[in-house]
């Protein structure tokens, strides 16, 4: 049996941190993905939502000063969107030149010697997925009318798939894998999601500003042990026996930034400020910030909200204001 996660040190400066801090733990990810852009490998970067890999990237892109261009695979991603296409207005005053065409994202990336980062590569149309597979073996991609284009040396495809998600998706072919090194991203280690969801949580309240700002990104160590409890519920939604699919460390930061907003907005009898463990407070967040996040099995026979409460009492009832404890030995959820 693994120990809580509340016996453990969660203090973030205690988690080891790459790319000059801008991504926390991943040390050996982040070795991979620089390894395999320093000799020019494309890379296929699989995991489920939530595990930080446009984070990584966008981190290495910047350690390494490469542009970085994103595409968003989808039905909607036709091959002259990845490409470029002719501008209608200067094709009529000069034609179809050079100067007439304007780049989409894969041949401003070859041109540049830059990334290309496609998301969800697994909800690429397969016309379109062929003119990409063409640009990661030959560097090269040929244009009607413009003619062929020969990619600039760096230049590198870096996919993202989530193996898991089947909805929308389609099988990835062989072909993509021949050309490309994968790299598996699965969900971080507690200690490295608490610390994570620490930080997120504190740079939107100071982002955000206004009243109450120095008090909402302030971390103190009631607030530590409770971001313990929340990114250990988060965690649970990945094994329980009712849920398919499971939460990202997304849904702490969420629930936490939720818990620190109702609690400013919400005043008690006396017009003063209530907890941010109040019970009401702890579980409308979590409800908010989990439910919409899970997929159950279809023959669970139970929706969303309901399990969301049940985690939600595991975790938080006896720790929450004026919630009753429950008996020692006892599943509170029961």
């Amino acid at each position: 049996m693994s120990t809580p996660l509340s016996n453990h040190q969660t203090d973030s400066s205690s988690v080891p941190s790459v790319l000059g801090g801008a991504v926390i733990g991943r040390t050996r990810e982040a070795d991979v993905v620089l390894a395999a852009l320093a000799t020019r490998r494309n890379i296929l970067l699989e995991g489920p939502p939530g595990t930080g890999k446009s984070t990584l990237l966008r981190a290495v892109a910047e350690e390494l000063a490469r542009p970085l261009f994103l595409v968003e695979g989808n039905a909607e991603l036709t091959p002259a969107r990845l490409l470029g296409a002719f501008d209608p207005a200067q094709v009529l005053n000069s034609g179809y030149t050079a100067d007439a065409f304007v780049d989409g994202p894969l041949l401003s990336a070859m041109r540049s010697g830059g990334l290309l980062y496609v998301e969800e590569i697994n909800r690429v149309p397969e016309e379109t997925l062929n003119v990409l597979i063409t640009a990661m073996s030959e560097r090269e991609a040929n244009v009607s009318r413009l003619g062929r284009v020969v990619a600039v040396p760096g230049f590198t495809v870096i996919a993202a798939m989530n193996p898991f998600d089947a909805v929308g998706t389609a099988r990835i072919s062989g072909a993509v894998y021949d050309r490309t090194c994968r790299v598996t991203m699965g969900y971080q280690s507690a200690v490295e999601e608490v610390a994570i969801a620490e930080r997120a949580v504190v740079s939107v309240f100071v982002e955000l500003g206004g009243s109450g700002v120095d008090a909402a990104s302030s971390m103190e160590e009631s607030d530590r042990a409770r971001l313990t409890k929340t990114v250990e519920m988060v965690r649970a939604t990945r094994s329980h026996p009712d849920i398919r699919q499971g939460a990202s460390v997304r849904a702490a930061i969420d629930l936490e930034v939720l818990c620190r907003q109702l609690a400013m907005q919400r005043v008690d009898g006396g017009g003063a400020a209530i907890s941010r463990n109040d019970a009401d407070v702890t579980r409308d967040a979590a409800l908010a910030a989990l439910s919409g996040r899970i997929r159950l099995f279809e023959g669970s026979g139970r929706n969303a909200d309901d399990v969301v409460s049940e985690l939600w009492r595991r975790f938080f009832a006896g720790a929450s204001t004026g919630q009753v404890t429950h008996t020692p030995g006892k599943d509170p959820a029961r």
